[in-house]
């Protein structure tokens, strides 16, 4: 059993997310927060979160740390309840504590803009109208 501590959540998301606006300081500050919220269970309800905290649970799940799931139970009166919840993904956690997230490089195409190719007598033609 694998067990998910400050420490190794925050250096998780420090890896994955952190960049030059993103301290190590944040990752931490957020790891604190997502683990108030976990206590020592490994899934919490989704409707626990405000709208602004599950923006978090958002990114860290695009990052592969936490995955959503749902459970559907039909009520007494026969309609279906739906509980969405949020769990932690512990091996991927631990794993991106020590490994940090592969920087993608820039080709020099990916950043030439398609309207820098276009000369200066196409900025200027006005279509002919069709008839």
């Amino acid at each position: 059993m694998n067990i998910i501590t400050l420490n190794t959540l925050s250096k998780a998301i420090e890896n994955r997310i952190g960049d030059n606006d993103y301290s190590s300081e944040n990752a931490y500050r957020d790891a604190n927060f997502v683990l108030d919220l976990f206590g020592y269970d490994d899934r919490i309800i989704d409707n626990t979160l405000d709208p602004e905290d599950r923006q978090l649970f958002y990114i860290l799940e695009e990052e592969g740390m936490l995955e959503s799931e749902r459970e559907e139970t039909i009520l007494y009166n026969g309609r279906n309840w739906i509980t969405h919840y949020w769990k932690f993904k512990k091996a991927s956690i631990i794993r991106y504590s020590f490994e940090p997230k592969p920087k993608v490089q820039k080709t020099e195409n990916a950043e030439k803009n398609i309207y820098d190719t276009l000369s200066d007598e196409m900025w200027h033609r006005i279509p002919k109208p069709i008839i």
